[in-house]
């Protein structure tokens, strides 16, 4: 037995018979007097282009399955009924005599669909209301932090020439020549008055002396700074359009 709570499932769910399946819920039919569900509409033939009435009474779910206790030539052979909306009695009557559910000439309830009140039926799936909700996707950007590369420091030595200029001095031998005079006459007679003699004068140089020294001139370090910058996304969305379609002799208001 389905129940009031089962609508939704049932609607659209596949119709399985006892020797495979029969084809795609369409509506659901209720009894005018209790509520409960009475008869379902199957879409049977190729393409799912007939519509079947299964009474609901022995049925049951099994997952996304509807489950009845009669096979696809009993459903497709069950008596044509247009599905306006509701029963007759007379044409409730036959169904049940059909199935043979209960006995000709009771007084069998009147069904009606699940859409009470509303302005025709969904004719591609579950039954929903009288109006058809138009969808779109929307576009949502955002960004992301992610790594976009790396930076180092890395110190390595390198060899240059330097030239500095620095004075030097060095001592040159000059021979220098002095008449005698009565000043001097006295040195010069003070040795012997012919001899052999040698005079040695040391001379002296200046020379670069380089040294090297290893001192800090200055302090590198690594930081970032945020840059803001205009980037442009280009994606598709999706869009529901709907739009009326309709026999050429239907008037539009």
């Amino acid at each position: 037995m389905i129940t009031e709570q089962q609508l939704s499932t049932v609607i659209g769910s596949t119709a399985v018979g006892t020797d495979g399946k029969l084809g795609t819920v369409g509506e659901v039919y209720l009894d005018d007097e209790t509520g409960r569900p009475e008869w379902a509409t199957v879409r049977t033939g190729l393409f799912g282009t007939k519509e079947a009435f299964v009474p609901l009474a022995d049925a049951d779910l099994s997952g996304a399955d509807l489950r009845v206790p009669y096979d696809k030539d009993k459903v497709k052979s069950a008596p044509h009924i247009e599905s306006e909306g509701h029963l007759s009695p007379t044409e409730e009557e036959e169904l049940y005599r059909y199935y043979g559910i209960g006995s000709a000439g009771t007084s069998a309830p009147v069904a009606e669909t699940t859409s009470r009140g509303t302005v025709g039926h969904d004719t591609s799936g579950p039954t929903t209301d009288d109006a058809m909700t138009r969808s779109e996707e929307q576009l949502h950007v955002g960004t992301q932090r992610v790594e976009a590369g790396r930076a180092r420091l890395r110190k390595y030595v390198v060899t240059e020439n330097v030239t500095q200029t620095v004075p030097v001095s060095h001592e040159e031998v000059r021979l220098e020549r002095e008449p005698i005079t009565d000043a001097n006459v006295g040195d010069a007679l003070a040795g012997p008055a012919i001899s052999e003699e040698e005079h040695e004068v040391v001379l002296h140089a200046e020379r670069p002396v380089v040294a090297k020294e290893a001192v800090p001139v200055e302090r590198v370090r690594l930081d970032t700074q945020t840059v803001t910058e205009q980037q442009t996304v280009n994606e598709t969305v999706r869009k529901e359009q709907i739009e009326l379609d309709a026999d050429a002799d239907v008037r539009r208001s």
